[in-house]
């Protein structure tokens, strides 16, 4: 095997002294090309796309290597030979005439930028059979707007009226650059908004722009025009008419007047929309109506319809939906008819899964089988059943150690999901947002190893609904129920962890509990993934969260409901309970420089408080450092509180969790290729308790010292885009540790490979 790689770098050494080896006599190797443009904020990347000629690809650090595969082999006579020359890439000659068409693009796009005057001079150097292309770019003075006016009004009121409200004809002002692209997106953004203010049929042509550049040095007068269909009409408003839903009905036999005799159809009209059915009804009428934005009396919105298309297919029994507009003036008054045509999917699914597992060294294997019906009460409802069970061999031990996975688990999971809110009447007006779904789900664990017995028991129903055109996403869980109970543990395992002395956390963490809370979650982004427009130069994802526990045990409790136990605790139904309230907030944004180049941000900020019959927070609510999607340079549970650390020969998780989180990173990632990306990082963060806890000493937060005690990592990554799913494996180095004792903590002037590098493999971007 080594005598294999050793051939092919000797090869590869060999190709790259000869780079010009199959370039024609009489003909150049387009070695480099390069911009150099005295435009601000106009560089060589942003002109780049322009140019019709670049050389050959390249790697980091391997050079051109598909050139040097190409120019390896002679001929094809062997297997080898065509490999190289299938996959190779044959070298790219200069082109006199494409450079004379990149120069022009390049001028033209300059000339949309307003810079009329601009110019682009091409320098060639060739010399031994290469070429190298220099564009040098000089924008000269620009042309700037004097005056920026409309004649709309005077040609049709309402559609002033509708842009004037909503500020959209501020195209640009006195100053500005006269840039086109500036007046084409407004031309796009304009037909947007009168395309959801019932204008079905305008076009952005309809608007035009007259500039006048003979009035001064450099000066631009610009006038934002409207067309109208012809000179005695305007354009048209339209409201929805008829709207028919074809209720899973095959349309072919709907065409067929004999066979569709034979059928059995039922015609119900639901609020103004008439629904057409078989005697077996596909979906319940209700559920169409909430799920279709297109009712009669509305007016039309583009909008509306992308909201149906997406409500309806998002509803499981269906298939596919097909919605066709026909326009009809009635009455002097132009209405839209609508006919949704619902084709129903397959409604019950079955899943199996079969895992192996090694966990420090023992091996078991883990299963679920899952069961799930699409239509369950006719209404699109999901209805889900899972069964899973898992068992690792135990491994023979006298000692027993907390993180000894040698256990079996099984439980069982209901859940259904309605596609609509079923909300009382007061907040009807929610019921009409898209995306709309009421879950509801119940579980049970249980978890047996040598040491205990643990069971889990778990109720939650949550609303979840989006708005402002899918920028906001909402989820409100009102009441989440979650008790954990231990009814059994050995002798042995009270001594060494239940000790109230020897370690509260971790006990506490083990005690049964009983959580009732409530929790409201909402995500924004600056950018609507279903709506025309494109991507912002810097899209922007915010998620917020806030958890409330314990309130309703409070409650009832307060008016005398409840007892108080031998530990102090008040119970709810004869169980202590949890109080305490979390808060988290996250922002991440990114910045893509060209098609091949982004640099992307994150901060992310969380704080739990606990309270009133609470000292710390449930073991599962509190936060963690480290891992795929934290400070890389850490393992998962690896990092923090604050300064804390402790020498142990096994795992420290129980104290390794905190009350506070803070997470900022960076990253820069670069096309390699079209499948794989590579990623340089640096990340910094930790976790902090909010009280000195004295098994965490070091981990209290504290404003005079806490960006002392900031782990910063560094990094490169890999990934994988396989368009449907991205893999990521990254590798993390710590720059400066805070459990190291104050001094020795700038690891990065002294790394050591095995202490400080961690590897992360993980699906999807960090953030």
């Amino acid at each position: 095997m080594k005598n294999y790689i050793f051939l092919i770098l000797w090869i590869f050494t060999l190709a790259a002294c000869n780079v010009t080896k199959k370039v024609p006599e009489g003909s150049y190797l387009l070695n480099k090309t390069d911009i150099k443009s005295d435009v601000r904020g106009i560089g060589s990347s942003a002109l780049e796309p322009y140019l019709r000629q670049k050389p050959n690809s390249s790697m980091i650090l391997l050079g051109r290597v598909k050139l040097h595969m190409y120019n390896t082999p002679n001929d094809t006579s062997t297997w080898m030979n065509r490999q190289f020359l299938k996959y190779g890439e044959p070298p790219v000659l200069y082109n006199e005439q494409l450079a004379v068409i990149s120069a022009e693009q390049i001028r033209l796009h300059l000339k949309n930028k307003g810079y009329l005057n601009a110019e682009v001079d091409t320098n060639v150097v060739k010399k031994d059979k290469k070429a190298n292309v220099t564009y040098n770019v000089t924008g000269n003075e620009p042309h700037r707007i004097r005056t920026f006016t409309d004649t709309i009004h005077s040609v049709d009121t309402t559609i002033y009226n509708i842009l004037n409200r909503t500020r959209q004809l501020e195209l640009m002002k006195e100053g500005d650059l006269f840039d086109l692209s500036v007046l084409e997106e407004g031309r796009e953004r304009m037909t947007t908004i009168l395309r959801n203010r019932g204008y079905y049929n305008f076009l952005k042509d309809n608007f035009y722009f007259i500039a006048d550049t003979t009035v001064g040095t450099n000066q631009v007068d610009v006038t934002l025009a409207l067309n109208n269909p012809s000179d005695s009409t305007y354009h048209q408003q339209y409201y929805m008419g008829n709207v028919t839903v074809i209720n899973g009905v095959d349309p072919v036999l709907l065409q067929d007047s004999v066979r569709r005799s034979s059928l059995e159809l039922d015609t119900v009209n639901y609020r103004g929309i008439q629904v057409i059915s078989e005697k077996d009804r596909f979906l319940r009428p209700r559920a169409v109506y909430y799920n279709t934005f297109l009712r009669p009396g509305r007016l039309y919105a583009d909008r509306m319809v992308e909201r149906t298309y997406a409500s309806l297919n998002g509803m499981g029994p269906v298939n596919q939906t097909s919605i066709n507009l026909t326009p009809e003036v009635r009455n002097d008054s132009a209405y839209i008819d609508s006919r949704i045509t619902l084709y129903p999917g397959n409604l019950h699914y079955m899943r199996f899964g079969v895992d192996g597992t090694n966990s420090a060294g023992d091996l078991g294997v883990a299963g679920n089988v899952a069961y799930e019906h699409r239509n369950f009460l006719k209404g699109g409802e999901t209805f889900r059943v899972q069964l899973n069970a898992a068992y690792e061999f135990i491994t023979p031990s006298d000692s027993l150690n907390l993180l000894d996975n040698s256990f079996y688990e099984y439980g069982a999971e209901a859940f259904l999901s309605i596609p609509q809110l079923m909300l009382p009447w007061l907040m009807k007006r929610l019921r009409d947002q898209p995306s709309a779904s009421t879950e509801f789900s119940a579980g049970i664990n249980f978890q047996k190893r040598p040491e205990y017995l643990r069971q889990f028991f778990n109720l939650s129903t949550r609303f979840q609904w989006a708005s402002m055109e899918w920028q906001l996403q909402h989820m409100l869980e009102p009441i989440g129920v979650t008790y954990v109970r231990m009814p059994w543990k050995s002798k042995r395992f009270e001594e060494l962890y239940m000790d109230e002395d020897a370690n509260p956390i971790l006990r506490y963490s083990y005690d049964d509990l009983l959580i009732v809370r409530t929790t409201y979650n909402i995500t924004y982004t600056n950018y609507n993934r279903l709506g025309r427009r494109s991507m912002p130069a810097v899209p922007i994802r915010v998620r917020s969260g806030i958890e409330l526990a314990g309130w309703l045990p409070r409650i009832v409790t307060g008016l005398g409901g409840g007892e108080v136990n031998d530990k102090g605790f008040e119970t709810f139904f004869k169980q202590p309970y949890s109080e305490y309230v979390k808060g988290d907030f996250d922002i991440s944004a990114s910045h893509a420089f060209d098609d091949k180049n982004t640099i992307a941000a994150h901060l992310a900020v969380g704080l739990a408080y606990p309270y009133g019959n609470s000292n710390v927070l449930p073991f599962e609510k509190r936060y963690f450092g480290g891992g795929a999607n934290s400070v890389r340079g850490w393992s998962t549970r690896a990092l923090g509180p604050g300064t804390y650390s402790r020498d142990s020969a096994g795992s420290d998780f129980g104290r390794k969790i905190g009350d506070m989180k803070l997470d900022l990173s960076v990253e820069f990632r670069r096309k390699l290729t079209g499948r794989f990306e590579l990623a340089t990082f640096v990340d910094a963060g930790n976790i902090w308790t909010i009280r000195d806890y004295v098994e965490q000493p070091g981990g209290m937060f504290a404003w005079n010292s806490f960006y002392k005690e900031l782990a910063v990592a560094y990094g490169l990554g890999l990934r994988l885009d396989l368009d449907f799913l991205l893999l990521r494996v990254d590798g993390g180095m710590k720059a400066h540790n805070p459990g190291l004792p104050a001094g020795t903590r700038w690891t990065i002037f002294k790394p050591n490979l095995r202490r400080d590098l961690a590897f992360h493999f993980a699906i999807g971007y960090p953030f």
